[in-house]
């Protein structure tokens, strides 16, 4: 029988999980809505004072972003780090006077190892890795909505566009970490319960960016990340996949049609092991070709596969289960 002490943490765990998924599926619509009614309320005085610094503030999501150690250290992201559970793990030591691009597998639906290790302090990140400073990459669209904007860049939310990134990549004195998730929103399609999908084969700008930059690559696995969540059937061909795939382009984001528990949005707790890899030195080349973008591809595709396999013994994968590179 449950304690009174055991049901308060699960209730704490369960409204630190909803909060956060609250906030990137319903907190962006409640702040236009919000914008509305201010301006309906005929206080649009404040809405053009917000608006006039809203533009001088354009451009702090491609450089660098507005984030708050007092946000990401939360005591609700450590309620929200137990529900599943989520853990950081550490293979090898990064020289804080670099700096690193960070390639994040799976996306998963919504990608809850990226948001918890690396928006915020829950894992330990700057504990693990001290001296460097981790920003993870989302969608251009998000930062076009007023206060929502705001709210994302608190944890360390940046832009993914190639001046955001290639502003972290290039900022001197090294220990900006900049994390992609490579597979992107279509591999959110692909975020099911045992899937070992990755979107990777044709995803070489972020190699690109590397070279251009300088920047060490590192590989990320995050075990369990397709575990969160089940979606309605929608494979490759099907008229469900077919019109995700079409409406991906018009609206910038994927359309996954996912349940958790209950079949309600609340995830299923399955724990998420997010997997660190050792960096890939990457020599700067301003101009990089073709067949050197290719080359250092296969690196990193071959030093990913090689973290799944060394892994995925002590994170409940069966041995005769491999990624699958798409």
């Amino acid at each position: 029988m449950e304690t009174s002490s055991s049901l308060l943490h699960s209730g704490l765990q369960v409204f630190a999980v909803l909060q956060w998924v609250f906030s990137f599926l319903g907190l962006a619509q409640v702040c236009l809505m919000a914008l509305l009614l201010v301006v309906l309320g005929q206080a649009w005085i404040l809405v053009v004072l917000y608006l006039a610094w809203l533009y001088t503030d354009r451009d702090t999501p491609r450089s660098g972003g507005r984030r708050s150690a007092w946000f990401r250290n939360w005591a609700v992201w450590r309620h929200f780090r137990d529900y599943f559970p989520i853990t950081l793990v550490k293979t090898a030591e990064l020289d804080p006077s670099r700096n690193y691009l960070f390639g994040f597998h799976p996306h998963g639906v919504l990608a809850v190892g990226a948001f918890a290790n690396f928006c915020t302090e829950a894992t330990g990140f700057s504990s693990l890795f001290p001296g460097l400073r981790p920003h993870l990459l989302m969608l251009p669209c998000w930062f076009q909505i007023p206060f929502f904007r705001d709210y994302i860049m608190t944890c360390g939310l940046v832009s993914s566009d190639k001046a955001s990134a290639a502003h972290l990549l290039s900022r001197p004195g090294g220990g900006q970490v900049a994390v992609l998730a490579v597979g992107g929103p279509l591999e959110a399609l692909e975020a099911k319960p045992g899937a070992l999908s990755l979107r990777i084969r044709n995803q070489k700008g972020f190699i690109k960016l590397a070279l251009e930059h300088g920047a060490s690559l590192v590989p990320v696995f995050s075990f369990g990340e397709n575990d969160l969540f089940q979606q309605f059937p929608n494979p490759p061909g099907s008229w469900v996949r077919r019109a995700q795939e079409a409406l991906q382009p018009l609206l910038r984001v994927a359309l996954p049609l996912f349940y958790g528990r209950g079949g309600l949005l609340l995830p299923f707790r399955a724990p998420v092991r997010t997997v660190v890899g050792a960096a890939i030195p990457v020599q700067r080349c301003p101009r990089p070709s073709r067949a050197q973008v290719d080359e250092l591809h296969a690196v990193y595709v071959e030093r990913l596969t090689q973290l799944f396999e060394e892994h995925k013994a002590c994170y409940g994968v069966p041995a005769d289960q491999h990624l699958v590179l798409i």
